[in-house]
């Protein structure tokens, strides 16, 4: 435990600062998206949404306390204990979870939910930062990267067992993670090249798609300097890639739940269906548009108030943000969670140890991950996958695994000068 004077000392209190605000207008949101004049009720009411968030940010700030006076060789010794009961919790849901939109995410506990894939995101974030910090000379041997990529991959595919395909992708996060550790950027490339298989693969035709990339790969191994080497690499690369774009359907059909192969198809235009699966988009839209640029005003939001948006106090909150405060208020909102990433990013680059720098970029990561898919998907430009926004959208497990997030980074932080390896 540490000496109280300690821990306001090397804190950092802007992290901190940025914290408290985005958990208290997320509040401030939650209130608003549940608001109805007919009925009065207390902020305090536990039967009401904003009145168990109210439970949620106590719970979350006396977490955060804890988290604080602990010593940091805690998170050290035990990085790996945590994940592993985080993987045994994963499996157990499989098994006892009751269904949940879909999903067999949650333990119920009375009139209360515990989603035990929201806190995997910090324990792998332990867990990988202990791995990279035991492998300093060889962070990228084939052996290594079987070891970190396996870390990601069990806890990955547990979600997806769950269908539970949006909290899985969060996980793809750690890629840049392992890119500001030494990994070549080609691999970025050749997942965006992958990303656009699989794209074309849907909107085309498989095999005009299957023409068009190996007219391409052959041309460029056509201009290539070493062509007895690049006939061989440009052989490999096409049959891989027509294996991609050949099997992407039968993977997409087959992997995916009905109702999500049904938004992608409308994202990217395939169908449209303005009364079912389009529905929450249209609405979302039209209630982001609608605020104008400084919004209807607190409580005023018409398609907040009167229920057109679904999940608006969870997923869609940033619908009651673009409706009631406007493009100035939801400006301000990113601006302050963009400042929120960079501070955490500035502060892992002073990190001495490479397990404090390596946490503290899958943070980062983590939240950028979901603030781009949850925006995203409101406002038309990702399928809808259901992710909640960090410290703003409704629910316990959500926010108080973001803060443990959080607050074990600033644990170690204020350790930075004592932790060298």
């Amino acid at each position: 435990m540490r000496k109280t004077i300690e821990i306001f000392g090397k804190i950092d209190g802007i992290t901190i600062l940025l914290y408290l605000f985005l958990v208290f207008f997320g509040w401030v949101n939650i209130y608003a998206s549940m608001y109805n004049d007919d009925i009065t009720t207390s902020v305090f009411d536990l039967s009401t949404k904003y009145g168990k968030q109210l439970l949620f940010i106590g719970i979350s700030l006396f977490a955060a306390f804890v988290i604080l006076i602990i010593d940091w060789r805690f998170f050290d010794t035990l990085s790996f204990v945590l994940y592993g009961i985080t993987i045994i919790s994963l499996i157990a849901v499989l098994f006892f979870a009751k269904e949940t939109g879909g999903a067999n995410s949650w333990f119920k506990i009375g009139n209360f939910k515990i989603q035990p894939s929201e806190f995997a995101k910090f324990t792998t974030s332990l867990a990988l930062a202990k791995m990279f910090s035991l492998n300093k000379q060889n962070l990228f041997s084939f052996r290594s990267m079987i070891r970190n990529y396996t870390i990601i991959l069990i806890p990955f595919f547990l979600i997806i067992l769950q269908n539970d395909m949006g909290t899985a992708l969060v996980f793809t996060s750690f890629i840049l993670v392992f890119y500001r550790e030494g990994l070549s950027g080609n691999v970025l490339i050749v997942l965006l090249v992958l990303f656009a298989l699989v794209l074309f693969s849907l909107l085309i035709y498989p095999w005009i798609v299957a023409v068009f990339f190996t007219s391409l790969i052959f041309i460029i191994y056509y201009f290539s300097s070493n062509r007895v080497r690049s006939l061989k690499v440009s052989s490999i690369v096409a049959i891989i890639s027509n294996g991609i774009i050949f099997s992407t359907g039968y993977l997409y059909n087959h992997l995916l739940s009905p109702h999500q192969i049904e938004r992608i198809n409308i994202l990217i235009g395939k169908d449209f269906d303005p009364q079912n699966a389009g529905y929450n988009l249209i609405q979302s839209k039209i209630a982001i548009g609608s605020g104008g640029f400084f919004g209807k005003g607190f409580l005023h939001g018409t398609q907040t108030r009167f229920d057109f948006v679904p999940e608006q106090s969870t997923d869609f909150i940033f619908c009651t943000i673009g409706e009631e405060w406007g493009f100035l208020g939801s400006f301000i909102f990113l601006l302050v969670f963009t400042t929120l990433l960079l501070r955490i990013i500035f502060l892992a680059e002073k990190q001495k140890s490479q397990f404090c720098r390596v946490y503290g970029y899958s943070v980062a990561c983590i939240l950028f991950i979901h603030l781009i898919i949850n925006i995203s998907m409101t406002i038309g430009l990702a399928p809808i996958i259901g992710i909640p926004l960090p410290f703003m959208s409704y629910g316990g497990s959500s926010l108080v695994s973001f803060t443990i997030l959080i607050f074990i980074f600033l644990n170690l932080n204020s350790y930075r000068m004592d932790i060298l390896r």
